[in-house]
């Protein structure tokens, strides 16, 4: 075709690179641009936003800059190609810029790509900016757009404007409840993602996807009801559309193990067709910090037989098993073979269940000198274990020792500096820092009912049926 001068147009090139960008053919899209060069038609705007896209599906961000820069008069493709590219790549801050110098008006699916960066960025002050153009100049009911703005003002945390655009949307789809739904489970308003997970279901509204019922499992893992997390995998039965397996399989497990019912959280392991490593980590830590250790050891056993890679997390089950087991020993063993035989590099977490293991035990020289000999400076939870650990063994020595240098070690929580002689003082330094001990908190079940318990506030309140 290309042998013949008359067999092709600047449609033939635009078709060409759509399927290029469609499969990520890039050796071939790249032979189509050599082609437009010589053949005269690289003015051609239609041909160079398509050059543009291509480019941009590849991440190849710098020959869509030069590609865009030839544009004599970028239309709104071009524009909107340039800022999705620039989002998409990681260069946020280039993408708002870049929109923000446009001259022509954007479009919906612009305004959808800068809200992206402004995501990442929480630029809560310029992205609110955005949605008042929207409003002012987009007529159009756009639902892309509209939840563009929702998870906007959720990743940015701002739920009083979250909540109001969505209680005032015209049209929600399954994609604004998840949105929401997500959003408070992140910002740890548990409560209200249950809840508003029942409305869902209750209006029938939108039909609760994969993602939706991720997100209330890990809300429900939260609170540890138990009960609200049987409903929502008795809805889950009822569905036939959805799979048990993969991530809803994961979080379903997570949920039980969470709220300590092992048996079920067993029996949906064993129903999954396919383990990943999150779904036997996930059983292992179960097992361990649910007062099953040995079991969880077995569990690591067979993760082995069955050729599954072990990763940092699972290590940090193992190590938890071992340290309420009082299997210090063997936990040892665990520790060294993570970087000796499985090449994992130990992290803080895993060098803070040492400790723990040792403190548990009582072995408090031992904590002390695995600290010593640490390759990294032990941040506050380490010394905080190793700080109650002295406590409960009676240990004053280690004690005084470990209180002296956890005033500048980073990381430290308030309930650990509480602990430290002189509270009273530590409070007044911290009032005067700004920072507060947050109220204990607990919720209970009662006749399908969270009921919230919150300590010195002496508040009750009740959550959803």
């Amino acid at each position: 075709m290309l042998h013949h001068a008359t067999s092709h147009n600047h449609f033939t090139f635009t078709y060409a690179l759509k399927a290029c960008s469609t499969l990520h053919a890039l050796q071939k899209g790249l032979e189509i641009h050599a082609h437009v060069e010589k053949s005269g038609h690289c003015s051609d705007v239609f041909i160079q936003n398509s050059l543009l896209y291509f480019y941009v599906m590849e991440h190849d961000i710098a020959s869509a800059n030069r590609v865009f820069d030839l544009i004599s008069y970028p239309d709104v493709v071009s524009w909107t190609s340039i800022v999705s590219g620039l989002s998409k790549c990681g260069l946020e801050e280039q993408a708002i810029i870049k929109f923000s110098s446009m001259d022509v008006r954007p479009n919906c699916t612009t305004i959808v790509s800068v809200l992206s960066a402004c995501c990442y960025l929480r630029a809560l002050k310029f992205g609110k900016a955005i949605h008042g153009y929207s409003l002012r100049n987009l007529n159009e009911d756009n639902i892309i757009l509209d939840n563009a703005i929702l998870e906007f003002y959720m990743k940015c945390g701002s739920l009083v404007h979250a909540r109001y655009l969505f209680a005032n949307m015209r049209n929600r789809d399954v994609v604004s409840w998840t949105t929401m739904v997500g959003g408070f489970v992140q910002r740890g308003f548990c409560e209200e993602a249950v809840g508003l997970f029942q409305e869902m279901v209750k209006r029938g509204e939108a039909e609760p996807n994969e993602a939706t019922i991720v997100n209330v499992l890990s809300a429900c893992s939260v609170l540890g009801t138990l009960s609200l997390g049987q409903w929502v995998h008795s809805y889950m039965s009822e569905r036939h559309d959805l799979i048990v397996d993969g991530h809803l399989g994961n979080a379903l497990i997570n949920m039980y193990v969470k709220c300590g019912h092992m048996g079920m959280a067993i029996w949906v392991f064993n129903m999954l067709t396919v383990k990943d490593i999150v779904s036997w980590s996930t059983i292992i830590s179960g097992m361990a910090m649910n007062g099953h250790g040995k079991q969880a050891l077995q569990l690591f056993s067979l993760m082995l037989v069955h050729g599954v890679p072990s990763d940092g997390v699972t290590f940090i089950g193992l190590l938890s098993a071992c340290s309420h087991a009082g299997l210090v020993n063997q936990g040892l063993s665990f520790f060294k073979a993570m970087n000796d035989v499985y090449g994992i590099m130990p992290q803080m977490q895993h060098y803070a269940c040492v400790v723990d293991m040792y403190g548990r035990a009582g072995f408090l020289e031992e904590a002390e000198a695995f600290i010593r000999g640490m390759p990294v400076e032990a941040d506050g939870p380490i010394l905080g274990a190793l700080l109650s650990a002295c406590k409960i063994h009676g240990n004053e020595r280690i004690f005084e020792q470990i209180s002296r240098c956890l005033i500048n070690t980073r990381g430290v929580s308030i309930g650990t500096l509480a602990l430290l002689p002189n509270s009273n003082k530590i409070r007044d330094v911290l009032r005067c820092m700004g920072l507060k001990k947050m109220p204990g908190c607990s919720w209970i079940e009662v006749d399908a009912s969270i009921h919230k318990h919150v300590e010195l506030e002496k508040c009750h309140a009740s959550a959803g049926k």
